[in-house]
């Protein structure tokens, strides 16, 4: 394993990604016409019980998340794929600053009319982030959905309990902390937005940026440093 795939693995940088994945499905559905941009699978079945009904407008803001869902993958690949490895920044970071070029303009827009842009929005965001962080230690995991989480967990949980496999208890423990990070998303998102209205938003692109330093390679921050030192020389010349 390469030094940047490790840095991007980190169970810290995963916890924080999946508070800012329970916050932004908690946002969408509450606050921006009941959209899960998190949950494709959900909006599949909103969608289909909307044609069903023969209402297209409302099934519109449904099939267009979806479709940003599948945009935001393909995107992901193309910046894996294109980004030269010698960049100083990984895809991983290369990614995320494209994720908050997504999310910081979500603040400005008003509640109601445009509500589909911004659910567009955070379904490219949320799959950018599925797609690019895969894996916490090693193993498989979801920052912006739980149910394979749960999964996994509990499969590991059941080798440990009865298998007695070594190392199981620790892979489930990872699992469920990755939920627990996703629900406590979820409930600090509800309580703050209630509380202290449409900013509380902010929070999401800042947890973007704490992953952004966290899975920094130390090459990465000397490479920083040094580019900063040359600014301020430039500056004191």
């Amino acid at each position: 394993m390469n030094r940047t795939s490790s840095d991007a693995e980190r169970l810290t940088a995963a916890c924080v990604l999946s508070v800012v994945g329970g916050f932004l499905d908690i946002y969408t559905y509450l606050y921006r016409g009941k959209v899960f941009a998190n949950a494709v699978t959900g909006n599949m079945v909103l969608f289909g019980f909307h044609l069903a009904h023969r209402q297209w407008g409302e099934g519109t803001r449904y099939l267009l998340a979806i479709l940003f869902y599948a945009f935001g993958i393909f995107t992901a690949e193309i910046v894996h794929a294109k980004l030269p490895k010698s960049r100083r920044l990984s895809w991983h970071q290369s990614v995320i600053l494209l994720e908050l070029a997504c999310l910081l303009p979500v603040c400005f827009i008003p509640y109601g009319e445009f509500d589909f842009l911004v659910n567009a929005l955070i379904s490219f965001v949320c799959a950018l982030q599925v797609q690019t962080f895969r894996r916490v230690h090693g193993l498989p995991f979801a920052s912006t959905m739980c149910t394979g989480n749960l999964r996994s967990g509990t499969d590991a949980l059941f080798r440990s309990l009865f298998g007695k496999v070594p190392g199981e208890l620790r892979k489930a423990l990872h699992y469920y902390g990755v939920i627990v990070c996703f629900i406590f998303g979820a409930v600090s998102g509800a309580l703050l937005l209630h509380r202290f209205g449409h900013y509380v938003f902010l929070l999401a692109p800042a947890g973007l940026c704490a992953v952004f330093f966290l899975i920094a390679t130390r090459r990465g921050v000397a490479s920083w440093r040094r580019s900063l030192r040359g600014v301020f020389r430039k500056l004191r010349g």
